[in-house]
């Protein structure tokens, strides 16, 4: 039988023992989100398209409206600039977790 291997932590000043397990070492790394990059968080149709590529937007502008469950949702800009890329169409169907615009 094998020796477990153990780590150690330190926080505030106080060591630690312990093992990682292999779930936690393979774990998909945390990136930073991009601002401008507005993303479903519900899966879902576009209904309808408010602005166009190029287009000047403020944060909190309606960019389009997201049918999910039966209920219209809002998409707003979540920064201000400009709308560099649209990544969808009226009538599309997204999952979770797509990328709709681009603003930067």
């Amino acid at each position: 039988m094998s020796t477990p291997k153990y780590d150690s932590l330190e926080i505030d000043g106080l060591k630690y023992k312990t093992q990682l397990t292999d779930k936690f070492i393979h774990r998909k790394q945390w990136e930073k989100p991009d601002p401008g990059a507005v993303i479903t968080y519900i899966p879902g149709s576009i209904i309808d398209l408010y602005v166009k590529e190029g287009q000047e937007v403020k944060a909190g502008d309606l960019l389009c409206l997201l049918e999910a469950m039966k209920m219209h949702n809002k998409i707003q800009a979540p920064i201000s600039g400009t709308v560099t890329k649209i990544h969808v169409n009226k009538g599309d169907k997204l999952p979770k977790d797509a990328l709709m615009f681009e603003i930067k």
